[in-house]
């Protein structure tokens, strides 16, 4: 089973940048795909950027070239870099793993990320 935690929320002024972290652990192996979505205060949660086991990656609209997400598989690591953070950038951000055997999502916990104004 895969366990995920992500780590690197805050709080940033527009314009800022962050860089989340999501440290996976168990059966790591069985991840086809891994990503980042987010939801803000009443709003449903939005798949923002996601990564195959090949390396290949999709963005939202909304982050595409503010956003880059990778993968350290040596660290068993995700990360997404966030530049250029607008206040609309502010939601809890989730890191997500799809195991393909399983056809099955694991969530991590959450960390919230807050842009001011």
């Amino acid at each position: 089973q895969v366990q995920l935690v992500e780590s690197g929320g805050g709080l940033v002024q527009t314009g800022g940048r962050l860089r989340l972290s999501c440290s996976t652990s168990g059966s790591i192996f069985i991840i086809n795909v891994l990503a980042w979505y987010r939801q803000a205060p009443g709003k449903q949660r939005e798949l923002i950027a996601q990564i195959t086991s090949a390396g290949d990656t999709y963005y939202a609209d909304s982050v595409k070239g503010r956003f880059t997400i990778s993968r350290d598989d040596a660290k068993n690591t995700m990360y997404l870099q966030m530049n250029s953070l607008k206040p609309e950038d502010t939601a809890v951000y989730y890191c997500n793993a799809f195991e393909g055997v399983n056809n099955r999502h694991v969530w991590g916990q959450g960390t919230q990320v807050t842009v001011s104004s």
